[in-house]
């Protein structure tokens, strides 16, 4: 009992401290939107390989293998009690919710398309955290919030011509569970260090991951290739674990509206290696709407809540 009570003060202290360098804080956030950034690209090239199953399930184990490991070998006390209500919501829209619906609207989507769902994304989750935490961000917080959003939906909507498909489904549901698992992690990343909430998050999906993953590769053909390989490798270590480390720590330094906002950029950074990557092309408006949505980082980043 006394090691479990040394080892919560001691995570404590570390949020503390985090939460005294918003500076570090922009920084690790802003790490995360890269690593984000990369995710739909990497899972292109997963489902070169893997059925979207067990992309799904074999990402979220393999992070689940990471995190379990450094949860152990740091002897980190289980979270208490009042915490595993937020702990499953995270593992629902973050681990299971977002990840498999993305995936299933990658299969018919490109990437630019998909990108839809990211750009929506900050306005999403500055809402849900009205809702949930209480927040209330100043109203030139909003209107830049609403702007970059609508430039971000305007550049994505019109890169696909406007149709919508049942992958658009897939993304608005995405979109709702990705803010909701968002909001409580950023809530929870306040008590505890960042990379516990998305560890513990994984390790609480493996009772349901390793059966379906083990079910999905049975059914689903596989063809080992470069692209798959690294395509999963990545959004199991980076996407999955790594990136939601330093993005809830990223929250939980300057508050989850200012954060979410950062992730403006997320939808261009993305077709930015769609076009690397997946050698997709790009419209002359992509410029124009990266012009835009760093002014309108810039707002929210300097508005007060």
């Amino acid at each position: 009992m006394r090691v479990q009570s040394s080892a919560t003060t001691a995570s404590r202290i570390a949020v503390a401290a985090e939460r005294d360098r918003p500076g570090l804080g922009t920084l690790q956030a802003a790490l995360g939107v890269i690593a984000f950034s990369l995710t739909f690209p990497a899972t292109a090239w997963g489902l070169e390989g893997f059925g979207p199953w067990s992309l799904v399930a074999v990402r979220s184990v393999l992070a689940a293998v990471i995190a379990g490991g450094a949860l152990l070998a740091l002897r980190v006390p289980l979270p208490a009690r009042r915490h595993w209500f937020g702990l499953g919501v995270v593992a629902a829209g973050v681990v299971l919710g977002f990840p498999l619906l993305t995936t299933l609207a990658l299969e018919t989507s490109t990437t630019a398309h998909a990108a839809v769902v990211v750009g929506l994304l900050p306005l999403t989750t500055a809402l849900f955290s009205a809702l949930r935490v209480g927040t209330r961000p100043s109203r030139t917080f909003w209107a830049a919030a609403l702007a970059g959003a609508a430039a971000v939906l305007a550049f994505t909507v019109q890169q696909s011509g406007g149709a919508l498909s049942t992958a658009d489904v897939y993304l608005f549901v995405a979109l709702l569970v990705c803010a909701a698992g968002y909001t409580e992690g950023g809530r929870l990343a306040r008590v505890m260090p960042g990379w516990h909430v998305i560890g513990w998050a994984l390790v609480l999906c493996l009772p349901l991951t390793v059966p379906v993953a083990a079910f999905a590769l049975a059914q689903e053909p596989v063809h080992l290739t470069a692209h798959s390989v690294t395509g999963l490798l990545w959004v199991a270590a980076g996407s999955q674990f790594l990136g939601l480390v330093v993005w809830y720590r990223g929250m939980a330094a300057v508050g989850i509206p200012k954060a979410s906002q950062l992730q403006l950029a997320q939808p261009l950074l993305t077709l930015v290696w769609s076009v690397l990557l997946l050698g997709e092309h790009l419209t002359v408006a992509a410029p124009l709407t990266a012009a835009a949505v760093l002014v309108c980082i810039a707002v929210t980043q300097r508005a007060r809540g």
